[in-house]
């Protein structure tokens, strides 16, 4: 009897970790307690409780912000076969604990989420067509997470957002999409071309009858007048340059002929 006693003492401790009255439950949970199996309709808030060993039992679930991914394949408006991938944000309601806990269990997850994240896939991608799916994506979403919150609020399972996080689709329609894409480029650099030219054109044509204008201007300024006074600047502008010694030689009209002989011949006479 003496040997047994250790055993004894290790199977008390066990039953009173396991099985003891005393139980806390977390700032992030709510508990719900079962008396033989019967759930009751409050939530436990969080702080130190009692129970009743082996008659109550306690479950506990996360209440803060979660998120469930989930992906499904549907047909768009324009029957193109598209591939989803949505990331949806959600919450229990607290207050809601118990009524999960009763009709979902605690995979409520697998029992309610998945097959309504999968049937609002469905239904939204049926309302747009392929390409609406790629451009309005933040409409798509929006319209998935409305759809979300209605089915799932009255479960006690709150939505707060919904992401889209990938489409896929047929491998003729994405290389469709990308001949779409590169023929709307190449126009678009056309377009660009064809402005940049029709400028420069313009500034060429602006520049030549500028330029003819102020050639008008100059030649409506030139006057017989206006000639006679360049000519007498020049004219001038020679004198004052001149150094008053009469040139060696001398041209134009008439043959050269050598000043420096002429004058030396006269005082030699």
């Amino acid at each position: 009897m003496t040997k047994l006693w250790p055993l004894l003492v290790i199977f008390g401790i066990v039953i009173v970790v396991f099985f003891g009255p005393v139980y806390t439950i977390d700032a992030t949970e709510r508990g719900v307690l079962l008396t033989w199996g019967e759930v009751s309709d409050n939530p436990i808030d969080p702080g130190i409780h009692y129970r009743i060993p082996f008659m109550q039992k306690v479950e506990r679930f996360n209440v803060k912000t979660q998120k469930y991914e989930a992906e499904g394949t549907a047909a768009s408006k324009d029957l193109q076969t598209v591939n989803t991938k949505v990331a949806v944000i959600y919450h229990l309601n607290p207050e809601s604990v118990p009524k999960i806990y009763a009709e979902l269990g605690q995979h409520y997850d697998d029992s309610i989420i998945q097959p309504t994240v999968q049937e609002v896939l469905k239904a939204s991608s049926a309302r747009f067509s392929a390409e609406q799916l790629i451009t309005n994506r933040s409409i798509v979403a929006g319209t998935i997470q409305d759809s979300l919150y209605q089915r799932l609020h009255p479960y006690g399972i709150i939505v707060e957002s919904t992401a889209i996080t990938d489409f896929k689709f047929s491998e003729s329609f994405t290389q469709a999409i990308e001949a779409k894409v590169t023929a709307s480029q190449q126009m678009l650099k056309a377009e660009t071309d064809l402005k940049r030219i029709h400028v420069e054109a313009q500034q060429k044509v602006a520049q030549a009858k500028a330029e003819a204008e102020a050639l008008n201007l100059q030649k409506q300024a030139i006057t017989p007048e206006l000639i006679e006074l360049r000519k007498v600047e020049m004219q001038t502008k020679a004198v004052e340059k001149w150094d008053g010694k009469m040139p060696v030689y001398t041209g134009g009209a008439m043959p050269f002929m050598d000043v420096t002989s002429i004058t030396t011949a006269g005082k030699a006479a």
